[in-house]
Parts: C-alpha cells; sequence; structure tokens
C-alpha cells in the first residue's frame, strides 16, 4: 500500500467510526466541512487552496494532505501549488516550513500513485 492509499484508508476507517457514533455535533460538523468547499461565488478549488494555505498555517498535516489530494484531483499545477506554499510560508512563518517540505513529499507521492494507477 502507498502513502496515498494508506492515508485515505485510515482517513476513511477512522471517519466511519466516528460517525458511526451518532453524534449529531459531529455529524453537522462534517456535512457543514463538504458543503463549504462546494461550488459556490467561489469555484470549489479556490476553496480547496484556501483550504491548503489555513491548514499549512494552522500546521495540521492531515488537513494538508487531504487539501493536497483534492487540489491535485482538481487539476492544480505545481506552479500554482509552490505558489500557495509561498503564501503559507509569508503569511504562518517559518514554523511552516517543515510541513512545505511534507507538503511537497505528499504532492510527489500523489503524482506517483496517480501515475502508476
Amino acid at each position: 500500500m502507498d502513502k496515498v492509499e494508506e492515508f485515505n484508508a485510515y482517513r476513511q476507517k477512522m471517519n466511519d467510526k466516528l460517525l458511526a457514533e451518532d453524534n449529531l455535533v459531529l455529524k453537522r460538523f462534517f456535512n457543514l466541512d463538504t458543503n463549504t468547499y462546494s461550488d459556490g461565488a467561489l469555484s470549489s478549488q479556490t476553496k480547496e487552496m484556501l483550504g491548503l494555505v489555513a491548514s499549512m498555517v494552522l500546521r495540521c498535516d492531515d488537513c494538508i494532505k487531504y487539501h493536497l489530494e483534492t487540489c491535485y484531483k482538481q487539476g492544480l499545477k505545481k506552479e500554482e501549488l509552490l505558489e500557495i506554499f509561498s503564501v503559507a510560508n509569508i503569511v504562518g512563518g517559518s514554523i511552516v516550513i517543515p510541513h512545505t517540505r511534507r507538503a511537497l513529499e505528499f504532492w510527489e507521492d500523489l503524482e506517483n500513485h496517480y501515475t502508476n494507477k
């Protein structure tokens, strides 16, 4: 199992467990998250890019991976990704650099994963 499959399998397994607990607040939060990233006045891709910057600044590696994969599937180019990294680093400061390294590594994992499918 590659890193992309491993991340997605774990995320799905744990999301399923959380939602199976039938907690109304958690279910509503998950639904709100899904609806937030839908097309509206801003495109879904723009919202995902914003989510990626916010996740990097907040230093959430799981969130970064999720938004990276969604951006990748939506056709984001590597040049655009590097500009997103620039915004995240200027807003978040040097503390974001380790997350930028891991984000680039996961982007490369995505490229390998989807090229070899």
